[in-house]
């Protein structure tokens, strides 16, 4: 269960958000508030999972109010102006609501929240999905369909079995600490499963009709990967 608050200085945008909370069976929305000072006092006292939390408010805000936290605990952003939208993105928000906002639409943030809340308390070994931040949200990634990654500037772009390839702005070594040890960076710019590994040739790795380089720097370390 996800532990909830929401943050919103208009009671109906509350009222509204307490009963699309009421219609989901994985979110508990313990308190809603409509100033920041008694969620805050509320916060340090009993810490939660997830807050939905207004931007335009009085006092600061959502956005300031959120980089004052100590705690490390997910958002979800509402608002009535989209121009937000990209500094809640840099923040790490799970998601964003751009008011009004349909039942439907309040699902898939939550979803998101509910995957990525799993991602955090799963155990490393039954890892199965990759969370990355694009197109302003959460995406979730089968690391089963993960071809290889390609690091492109301050990007990545994460090429897919199905699907169009993602990209995330995002380092190598960021993302190698979010990925299972059997996947292997061959290149500066390569990362691959081993097990997506068809041959070797050349000095370059194939997967299926698909080539890719090994970088000079990481050929012993492929070597040591495959056996």
């Amino acid at each position: 269960m996800i532990k909830a608050i929401a943050i919103d200085d208009e009671p109906l945008s509350l009222e509204i958000c307490q009963a699309y909370c009421d219609e989901v069976d994985f979110i508990q929305l313990e308190k809603t508030f409509t100033q920041l000072k008694e969620a805050q006092w509320y916060l340090q006292n009993y810490p939660v999972d997830l807050i939905f939390l207004d931007i335009h408010m009085p006092s600061m805000s959502g956005i300031e109010f959120y980089k004052q936290l100590d705690q490390e605990t997910m958002v979800i952003f509402t608002t009535a102006h989209s121009q937000y939208a990209l500094e809640g993105f840099n923040l790490s928000a799970i998601d964003y609501l751009l008011k009004p906002y349909p039942l439907e639409r309040f699902m898939t943030a939550v979803n998101k929240a509910k995957g990525y809340f799993q991602y955090q308390h799963q155990q490393p070994q039954v890892q199965e999905d990759l969370y990355v931040r694009a197109d302003y949200s959460l995406v979730k990634i089968p690391i089963e369909d993960i071809l290889y990654i390609e690091g492109l500037a301050d990007y990545l772009k994460i090429h897919q079995e199905t699907g169009k390839p993602i990209i995330t702005r995002m380092t190598m070594k960021a993302i190698l600490e979010k990925i299972p040890s059997d996947f292997i960076r061959v290149h500066r710019s390569y990362i691959v499963p081993k097990k997506r590994i068809d041959s070797i040739r050349n000095k370059n790795i194939h997967i299926g009709n698909i080539e890719i380089p090994i970088g000079n720097t990481y050929r012993d370390a492929v070597e040591k990967a495959i056996g």
